[in-house]
């Protein structure tokens, strides 16, 4: 008698995971209508009947299953007091920034690393360049500096040229060094990543330079001292 009521009830949840699974499949095409041409990189249910987490990008944000109403702000577990949408943006922009090869960043790299950093930075950029007059010590610190460019004035500018230039000098992270330090570069082109580098900025979101973002996917607008960057590194709320 208990086999079969064994039987039977694993039978009953079998049958609950395949409607349920049929439901969201059914969620999930009427949410990818509504977004149209966007397409999102993932599509998974909250803990919130009814409501979806949507990424696009390094975009989080929710929607109803019927497609029709769509949340953006973070979503809180009162419980544990913790953000259930800061864990999934941070994972997602690091999933971006892993799109792009070591090749097409400038890094400047420790004998012994103990963080990872990616810095958008612009040639002609005064904080940018007291950040990277410091990069010993930041590299004392034991931080990895990986440059990508964010020339704010645009394609076409003269921060543009410069960082077109950097990329296609034999020795980038010495270019580099030049330019934030004035001097003339020559002034060569050739197939750079940097337009790559301007449309990760724009997912992003960022504005001003520079732009660090940590290892763990968190962000940090403006200039942080070698010292203070070394504390944001060794912290992390999740």
């Amino acid at each position: 008698m208990n086999s079969i009521k064994t039987v039977i009830f694993i039978s009953l949840v079998s049958l609950a995971t395949t409607a349920a699974l049929a439901d969201r499949a059914v969620d999930e095409a009427a949410i990818r209508k509504a977004l149209g041409s966007v397409e999102p990189d993932t599509i998974a249910p909250v803990p919130i009947a009814g409501l979806y987490e949507v990424v696009v990008g390094p975009r989080v944000v929710y929607m109803s299953a019927d497609g029709h109403y769509m949340l953006q702000g973070e979503l809180i577990d009162v419980q544990s007091r913790k953000s259930l949408t800061e864990p999934r943006r941070r994972e997602a922009i690091r999933a971006l920034l892993d799109t792009v090869s070591e090749d097409d960043m400038i890094i400047f790299k420790p004998e012994k690393v103990k963080h990872v950093v990616t810095v958008f930075t612009d040639i002609d950029c005064g904080y940018c360049r007291k950040l990277h007059s410091q990069i010993d010590q930041y590299l004392a610190e034991g931080i990895e500096i990986r440059y990508m460019m964010f020339p704010r004035a645009g394609v076409g500018s003269d921060s543009y040229k410069k960082a077109v230039a950097v990329f296609c000098s034999e020795d980038r992270n010495a270019a580099l060094t030049d330019a934030k330090n004035g001097k003339a570069l020559d002034m060569k082109t050739c197939d750079n990543p940097v337009d790559k580098h301007m449309e990760l900025v724009r997912q992003l979101g960022a504005r001003g330079t520079p732009f660090i973002v940590l290892e763990d996917g968190r962000t940090q607008p403006g200039y942080v001292s070698p010292k203070q960057l070394a504390r944001l590194l060794d912290q992390t709320d999740y």
